[in-house]
């Protein structure tokens, strides 16, 4: 596993890199260069992102409400309230999913894909959420039914990432082996 430091300079080397040249598109394509108001930077609220996949919480809110503020407070001392970092975490999702194809391996001949659901609330409350009202669908897996996401995941025979897609729940398994969209090579 690798260290806190050695994931902030990796993200950040990526940022660094990546930050440009989306700023250069947008201005190019007539929208606005984004305002970074914060006391965090992009790539600090990656690496704790990051980081909380790679802990044992289950929950991002007592990850970043326990450990972060315990443990990581002289590494990233500007941290805000969880819910202005919650606020925050949608000005870097395009990065992030940048981030992750950049990391993804060429396919070696031996491949696996897998599929997860990602519920985005429990089933009693799917008529009031409204976060992701027309894009999160009902879904069924093995455990039983769930409202949200599939993460689709191809890997190699040693473990690396070769492809992912995001799909609604209702969104066979199968499906993107049969028509794969662009950058989901199988």
């Amino acid at each position: 596993m690798t260290s806190l430091l050695e994931l902030f300079c990796d993200v950040d080397d990526f940022c660094i890199a990546y930050y440009p040249q989306w700023e250069a598109q947008l201005i190019s394509a007539g929208m606005q260069k984004q305002r970074w108001q914060c006391r965090l930077r992009p790539s600090e609220i990656m690496t704790i992102l990051n980081a909380f996949h790679r802990s044992n919480y289950r929950h991002f809110k007592a990850f970043y409400t326990e450990y972060v503020p315990m443990h990581w407070q002289a590494e990233f001392p500007q941290l805000v309230s969880y819910n202005r970092f919650v606020q925050l975490m949608p000005r870097v999702v395009v990065p992030l999913g940048m981030c992750l194809q950049s990391r993804c391996e060429p396919s070696r001949g031996i491949a696996s894909i897998d599929a997860t659901s990602l519920a985005v609330c429990h089933n009693r409350r799917i008529p009031r959420h409204k976060v992701f009202k027309g894009i999160a669908q009902r879904g069924k897996t093995a455990v039983g039914w769930f409202y949200g996401f599939k993460l689709h995941l191809i890997i190699n025979d040693t473990g690396g990432l070769v492809a992912f897609m995001l799909s609604p729940g209702n969104v066979d398994d199968r499906q993107p082996c049969i028509h794969p969209p662009t950058g989901f090579h199988v």
